[in-house]
């Protein structure tokens, strides 16, 4: 499936690693994320939302699916969005995952750095997060909800919550 079809259905949409889906609701766009950071874009006036499934910060370059690195994928989303009369001025941004997933410390915190990508990334397009459930050491269940934009994650041992 083409990552530029507007999806609608009312069946859950899966966003595997490194992809990226957009969706008309009712659809609802979801991701099991551990240390990878899923990136939700809704824009409430036309019922569209965007959910990148991010691997790793940044590209450096490498060519690859644009959904897989931070630096590729939010610009992809924003495209993909803009190409069906979303101006990002009308977007809200929520972040999710990003969990230190073998509680090590040092350089190698993958999560983390894709946390801090997100963030930078989004807001160096003028999109700033208005919410985000990020860091721990447990994966979640991420759904977006394409009507309502809400976010529903579900952390094991925990209660859902919604963003």
């Amino acid at each position: 499936m083409s990552q530029s079809t507007l999806l609608e259905t009312a069946q859950p949409i899966a966003v595997g690693m490194g992809q990226i889906r957009v969706a008309h609701g009712p659809a609802v766009l979801g991701a099991v994320l551990g240390s990878c950071v899923g990136v939700a874009l809704f824009a409430p006036r036309l019922r569209i939302g965007a959910l990148g499934h991010i691997v790793l910060p940044d590209s450096k370059g490498q060519p690859a699916s644009p959904g897989k690195f931070a630096d590729t994928a939010i610009p992809a989303m924003l495209h993909e969005l803009q190409a069906l009369g979303v101006h990002p001025s009308g977007l809200v941004a929520k972040i999710v995952g990003g969990a230190c997933m073998f509680a090590m410390s040092g350089p190698l915190q993958i999560g983390a750095a894709n946390i801090e990508a997100a963030v930078r990334i989004l807001g160096n397009a003028g999109i700033a997060v208005a919410a985000r459930d990020v860091g721990g050491t447990k994966g979640r269940r991420v759904r977006l909800d394409c009507t309502t934009g809400m976010l529903e994650i579900e952390i094991v041992g925990c209660p859902p919550q919604q963003l």
